[in-house]
């Protein structure tokens, strides 16, 4: 795996995709003004010109509505990724207790030496078997890293290493923060949307307002930016997630690490044994998405896909419940 070829292509690609975002944003405030101005013309023929400062104010509502909904759902990081993380159904891990949580927190301590890191707070989250992994919070200083009972169960220690280590690319890189300001952003463009809706509604008398016209033309046009931000912001997660397989690579220089923990999830998906849905905050932030999108929504990339990238070529599943000699051998990287 050529890991630095592909980080940079994933940093690249984040770049292309940030910029369309902003042109969304930007091309969603012209919709609007557009739209506004031809419904002002069909219900006041007759009269001259926009009343005064009619753009300036379209343009200032919709930013209030896509920064308030930046900051709506900002908010929802009050308290760090600990807090977070517990919401999610994750505990502190216990060293001391279980032999399998002590490994856990040995690979965290030498990731973060190693990545010249911040040490994040490991976290399990129990009477959960499919194997997933999680990291939030808005930097290194209130960084969490929680996996699920059975990633602990079912992975050897260097497909732990990997599992933790990608992780790791995510505190590093900013994905988190990253994830929630585009979430922010789409929320405040579904708020558009959803105003153009309110004001479309019919009273008890199924009659509606003279709102309902721009009411039509601000939900149809704040649908088309909506369904663009969150396509866009999906894209942008399925980036940060190869960024984050190559930087697991690069920590590891191992391909058989976060590698096996794929094919193990594959072999588990293949059993028949389905993720468990999580909490909505940090659903996009798992190593695997427990829930199915339509593909230009699905903030992760095909499970087959990234083995692909990893390993250079398509690879088999792996049953997690096999001896750990009969499917993992090392794999060089170079």
């Amino acid at each position: 795996m050529l890991f630095f070829e592909q980080q940079e292509e994933a940093r690249a690609q984040t770049r292309r995709l940030l910029v369309l975002f902003a042109l969304t944003v930007l091309g969603l405030l012209v919709a609007v003004n557009l739209a506004l101005a031809l419904t002002w013309r069909l219900v006041a023929m007759g009269h001259a010109g926009y009343p005064a400062h009619f753009f300036a104010v379209n343009t200032a509502m919709t930013l209030v509505f896509v920064f308030g909904g930046w900051w709506i759902e900002s908010s929802a990081l009050d308290g760090g990724g600990e807090k977070m993380a517990r919401r999610a159904g994750a505990r502190e891990a216990r060293p001391a207790i279980h032999a399998s949580e002590e490994k856990f927190c040995n690979i965290v301590a030498e990731l973060a030496i190693a990545a010249s890191m911040k040490s994040p707070r490991p976290m399990v989250i129990d009477r959960v078997e499919a194997i997933n992994a999680f990291a939030c919070g808005w930097d290194e200083d209130d960084a969490v890293v929680a996996v699920t009972s059975g990633a602990l169960e079912h992975l050897t220690r260097d497909e732990l290493q990997g599992l933790v280590a990608h992780e790791f690319s995510h505190i590093r890189e900013g994905d988190t923060r990253l994830n929630m300001r585009l979430a922010g952003m789409v929320f405040g463009l579904e708020m558009i949307f959803n105003l153009g809706s309110t004001m479309c509604e019919a009273d008890d008398m199924r009659e509606r307002s003279v709102l309902a016209l721009p009411g039509f033309a601000i939900k149809a046009t704040g649908s088309l930016g909506w369904l663009a931000g969150r396509a866009l912001k999906a894209a942008v997660s399925r980036q940060r997630e190869y960024l984050a397989d190559a930087r697991a690579v690069q920590f590891t220089r191992s391909k058989d690490g976060l590698g096996g923990v794929l094919r193990k999830i594959v072999g588990q998906q293949a059993a028949g044994a389905g993720q468990r849905a999580f909490h909505p905050s940090v659903q996009h932030m798992l190593l695997v998405n427990a829930d199915t999108e339509t593909r230009w929504f699905d903030a992760h990339p095909p499970l087959a896909e990234r083995i692909r990238r990893i390993y250079g070529r398509p690879m088999p599943a792996l049953d997690p419940q096999a001896d750990d000699a009969s499917v993992t051998r090392p794999d060089a990287i170079f």
